[in-house]
């Protein structure tokens, strides 16, 4: 990169994926993934222009329905996808292993091979995805959209219409329809409590232990990137594992602010109260993805400091320490991110570029 030129900002976010990270920018969203034979597994997913470049992108409020997206949409499909290749993968290595056949060389599916595209610090072999590989259907194709679909009923219907319905159940029990902003907040504390409680209760899985690993190396690359230091394995691990524009922060806030917001509303029939839960998710979205935003930027300020401390301590549920093989998959999808975003800027490749200032919410 010439010295007179400067990359422009962007919005990128991550995600921990089994055995991989997701990283993605305002153009591609780069899946990284280490496979068993100990290559990283690498697939390009362009973006839609509309959602992540257009108007929506950058209006106020709107914006957090691209952050939405990502934890619900383009998340889940990556998170089938890394499945895919960490779970299937091993399976076929255990049937050649059986059949003392050798392993196909950077292959990940018998017939198909992929081809080495770069060498990583520690020496392991980044292979990339064939264009023809039937498994990236599951980010455009029936499965992916399915088990989206199924995903989305599932979380609404835990996370949301749960609480809902319990505290409408307290609210008759105890005879409290005179007290709707108390009985809302018995909703949102239950909420609170079910987001806590399943993260706490899946964080004791060693599957879900290594995922958390995985997520704690995506917040110390992106730390280490928004530093200004180099995008290496061992100059990564020294950055803090908590990050301000988590997505469990993110999930935090979208309970507190559904407390305020619902509480305006008061507590109508049971029908319309389920009704404007579900009407009411991309608003509270919005509005949280703001208060992301803005705390995200003023840590400076000491109250703003002590507001987001919750969140903070809230992130030692979803992370655990990296090692090093986990970092050095991290930063792999990073700088896959940040090629793109300046291919599509029309600059030149750089191998450290400068940090972007305004990021989106991440993992």
């Amino acid at each position: 990169m010439s010295e007179n030129q400067t990359p422009k900002p962007f919005s990128y976010g991550g995600q921990a994926v089994i055995e991989g990270v997701m990283m993605r920018g305002a153009h591609i969203a780069a899946i990284a993934v280490r496979n068993p034979q100990g290559e990283i597994v690498v697939h390009e997913q362009p973006l839609n222009a509309t959602l992540y470049r257009g108007k929506i992108a950058k209006t106020p409020f709107l914006r957090g329905l691209v952050g939405l997206w990502d934890a619900l949409g383009l998340g889940t499909r990556a998170l089938l996808w890394s499945a895919d290749i960490a779970i299937e993968e091993e399976d076929e290595a255990k049937k050649k292993e059986a059949a003392s056949a050798p392993v196909v060389e950077n292959g990940v599916n018998g017939a198909e091979k992929m081809h080495p595209i770069d060498v990583t610090p520690q020496g392991s072999t980044i292979v990339e995805m064939n264009p023809n590989d039937k498994r990236k259907s599951v980010f455009n194709g029936p499965l992916g959209w399915g088990t989206l679909a199924v995903s989305l009923a599932f979380g609404i219907g835990i996370f949301f219409l749960v609480p809902t319905t319990a505290a409408s159940g307290i609210e008759s029990l105890f005879s409290l329809q005179s007290s709707p902003f108390l009985v809302n907040l018995i909703e949102g504390m239950i909420q609170l409590l079910l987001i806590v409680g399943y993260m706490w209760l899946i964080g004791h899985l060693p599957d879900v232990k290594r995922l958390f690993g995985y997520h704690g190396a995506e917040h110390k690359t992106i730390n280490a990137y928004e530093a200004g230091a180099e995008l290496t394995p061992e100059v990564v691990a020294k950055y803090p594992i908590e990050h301000p524009r988590c997505g469990t922060a993110f999930l935090l806030t979208v309970a507190f602010v559904g407390v305020l917001v619902f509480s305006v509303l008061g507590r109508p029939p049971f029908i319309l109260l389920i009704l404007s839960r579900l009407i009411l998710i991309p608003v509270i979205a919005g509005i949280a993805y703001e208060v992301i935003r803005f705390t995200a930027k003023n840590l400076n300020n000491p109250l703003v400091r002590i507001i987001v401390i919750p969140n903070l301590a809230l992130q030692h549920l979803t992370t655990r320490p990296p090692d090093l093989t986990m970092i050095e998959v991290a930063i792999t999808a990073f700088k896959r991110v940040l090629a793109a975003e300046q291919r599509a800027d029309g600059m030149p490749a750089a191998s450290e570029p400068a940090p972007f200032p305004e990021p989106a919410v991440g993992d």
